[in-house]
């Protein structure tokens, strides 16, 4: 394994802990800047909306720039985000720190995303992916937790100072164990030709069901602390280590997944988005029980984040020929199925629907995302059987020619 997946790694760690970190930590937020639970969630709604940004007009912006300073200097953007939000004053001022950060996430992911793929041999670029997306697993599994129980103990600003000593250590590693990269899209016609990809109704396709069968999960994530502790009954105390088992269900799915789709990309998302809806209207039914509670909590991890590697790839499948400014749009994709879920699932809760609500909308979201993706994956099949008699050599579901043309959805 490439030892700079490691430091990719480790600052999809320093980030996912930004995204992640505030969801433990909104009940303490919302009181302290006397805001609503709904207004708070915000918080997440913005950031995401801001990633979205980020990953579009950032990305465009450094096509033709090589990618290893771009990392840096998204890092350092990072850093400073994480440093307005520690010091906010007000609830406008922390929105402020959170949509700086924000804009650093999606470029990172989506150009990382990039560089971690051009590492590794053709049948195992989901599989390099993921170990990037690790990162984001163990924000979870170790950040995410101790970060939360660090905000309850010393308040949660001093989460946020943890997090901007994060970005630092994770700037280091960046700058070097990551080898020096190509010059983006100068080789390929510049942003012109990162745009072409778009063309391609495939990645339009994945990057719906990016936002569908993501948003799903993370909206019924997002009030999670709430759910936990207003309807199955769980203490606050607790609600850290409800969230080492969720992120241990993410690092499993993240691996599994990634594995999957490096076989058959399309056959693993259609399977894990089916499944996932199952665990989410059971868990919506059953999440007043506490041990079934925390299955769910660890099962809609796994499966909800088993979806990543492969939505990624997919996306990057059918961009092959300018697969940057495509990445970085399908991680803004990404989020803006979480500001989808956060804002749906605030909208039941103000509604008067109760805290299993988000889940219920979650489930309802994924199940829209997994509709989606049986009609891609039907659509590909089709133009690629009629294709076939023409081709010199089959495609498969793990290695598309690096000249090859995407392929549109007919």
């Amino acid at each position: 394994m490439p030892i700079g997946l490691l430091a990719l790694a480790l600052g999809g760690f320093g980030i996912g802990l930004t995204e992640f970190v505030i969801m433990g930590l909104l009940p303490e937020v919302a009181a302290d800047f006397s805001v609503s639970e709904a207004t708070a969630g915000w918080l997440i709604s913005g950031y995401a909306l801001a990633v979205v940004v980020g990953a579009l007009l950032l990305t465009a912006a450094v096509t033709r720039c090589e990618r290893k300073p771009v990392l840096a200097i998204l890092l350092v953007l990072f850093i400073g985000g994480n440093l307005i939000s520690a010091i906010a004053p007000d609830y406008s001022m922390m929105m402020i720190g959170r949509i700086v950060a924000a804009l650093a996430h999606g470029a990172f992911f989506g150009i990382g995303a990039v560089v971690a793929a051009d590492m590794v041999a053709p049948t195992k670029k989901a599989g390099a992916i993921a170990i990037m997306f690790t990162g984001l697993t163990a924000a979870n599994v170790l950040g995410v937790p101790f970060g939360t129980m660090l905000g309850q103990a010393a308040g949660w600003r001093s989460t946020f100072w943890a997090i901007t000593g994060i970005g630092v250590l994770a700037l280091v590693g960046i700058l070097t164990l990551v080898p020096k990269t190509d010059r983006g899209a100068a080789t390929t016609g510049g942003l012109r030709s990162e745009l072409s990809a778009f063309r391609s109704g495939q990645v339009w396709l994945s990057i719906l069901v990016t936002i569908l069968g993501y948003g799903g999960m993370f909206g019924a994530f997002t009030y999670i602390a709430f759910t936990l502790t207003e309807v199955t009954g769980f203490a606050a105390s607790t609600v850290p280590w409800l969230l080492i088992l969720f992120g241990i269900g993410l690092f499993i799915g993240n691996t599994v997944g990634g594995k999957a789709a490096d076989r058959n990309v399309d056959r693993t998302l259609l399977v894990v988005l089916a499944v996932l809806v199952v665990i989410l209207v059971a868990f919506a039914l059953t999440a007043r029980n506490q041990p079934l509670t925390i299955a769910s909590i660890v099962l809609m991890g796994g499966f909800g984040f088993a979806t990543v590697p492969g939505l990624q790839m997919r996306v990057m499948k059918y961009a092959n020929s300018a697969p940057t400014l495509a990445s970085g749009a399908n991680i803004g994709a990404f989020n803006v199925g979480n500001a989808l879920g956060a804002w749906l699932g605030g909208v039941t809760i103000t509604a008067g629907l109760g805290y299993t609500s988000p889940i219920w909308a979650g489930a309802g979201i994924t199940l829209l995302g997994l509709g989606v993706m049986a009609v891609a994956a039907a659509s590909a099949k089709r133009h690629n059987n009629a294709a076939a008699p023409v081709t010199e050599a089959p495609v498969t579901e793990s290695s598309v020619p690096a000249t090859a043309e995407p392929v549109a959805a007919r």
